[in-house]
């Protein structure tokens, strides 16, 4: 399935989460086929070159060049003790989320790994800046990993679903994701204190099943595919309790929302990554989508 991930981007500050989400960059390099990138970024010390004296400037870019080596160090070590192979390894100085997002695009990343925290004590509670600013910035799909025990596995996918038009791209990267891994996927409906009724969500569930059904005959794949409709007062909290309540080892969700509600409230996917011990596949909106 090398035409579906060709190049993996993980990003990482040599966090224990930074690790984890190497194992499961690793994991989707190895079953798709993927090149691997490494990438680590760090702080610009730009600002302060311009404002201090020759002297503390000569220092300042001594420990630049000592962050560099010392980064580039690990990230090879990495390889030996992981046993992992990095088709290319980078270290950029500036903004995280910016260079992130400039190397993916440099690399033609199909897919960004991160982890949903950084370093900082706000970070450890919430999901973290880097990743926030990565998720609303990247146009290619950004997977987020939490720290979790145990080695990755994608048998389980779940595809949380409002019917929405954006939602035939979840669908189609749900699929060659449970294709490759060879896991079945579940359509999940969160039916919260004013949603659809029974019967509309019946109706609208068939029209999707009956599409992934044709897809399969088609393709001629036995993936599993199931349909559930669960209640909550909020949807994040519906799809976060459903999937870990029935373990499930990854969530396909577009970041997709109207770019006022975003600003203010962040997106369905965000609170989902927030709020889950579970890795996140964040499919970007569209171009041309508000």
């Amino acid at each position: 399935m090398t035409d579906f991930l060709k190049n993996i981007l993980w990003a990482t500050d040599f966090s224990d989460e930074a690790h984890e989400a190497l194992l499961y960059a690793d994991f989707f390099a190895k079953t798709f086929g993927a090149r691997l990138t490494a990438l680590h970024v760090i702080p610009d010390f730009s600002p302060a070159l311009y404002e201090t004296s020759a002297l503390i400037k000569g220092e300042l870019l001594k420990r630049l060049e000592s962050m560099k080596k010392e980064a580039n160090k690990k990230l090879n070590a990495l390889q030996k003790t992981r046993h992992i192979s990095f088709n290319k390894i980078m270290v950029k100085q500036g903004s995280a989320s910016k260079r992130i997002i400039e190397a993916s695009e440099e690399e033609k990343a199909d897919l960004i790994v991160i982890g949903r925290k950084g370093l900082s004590a706000l970070e450890k509670i919430f999901i973290g800046s880097v990743a926030n600013q990565v998720l609303r910035s990247s146009s290619v799909p950004v997977l987020v990993t939490k720290k979790r025990r145990g080695k990755p596995q994608v048998k389980k996918i779940l595809v949380p679903t409002d019917f929405s038009k954006q939602e035939e791209v979840e669908r189609d990267f749900a699929w060659k994701l449970a294709k490759g891994f060879d896991a079945s996927l579940t359509l999940l409906y969160v039916l919260e204190l004013y949603g659809h009724e029974f019967r509309i969500v019946d109706k609208m569930f068939e029209a999707a099943l009956q599409k992934l059904k044709r897809r399969k005959k088609r393709e001629k794949e036995d993936i599993a595919i199931n349909e559930d409709v669960t209640r909550a007062i909020y949807a994040s909290h519906g799809i976060v309790d459903y999937a870990e309540t029935l373990q499930f080892d990854l969530i396909v969700m577009s970041t997709y929302v109207h770019k006022l509600a975003r600003f203010f409230l962040g997106s369905t996917t965000e609170k989902v990554i927030s709020y889950s011990s579970i890795p996140v596949f964040a499919i970007p909106p569209s171009h041309g989508d508000d």
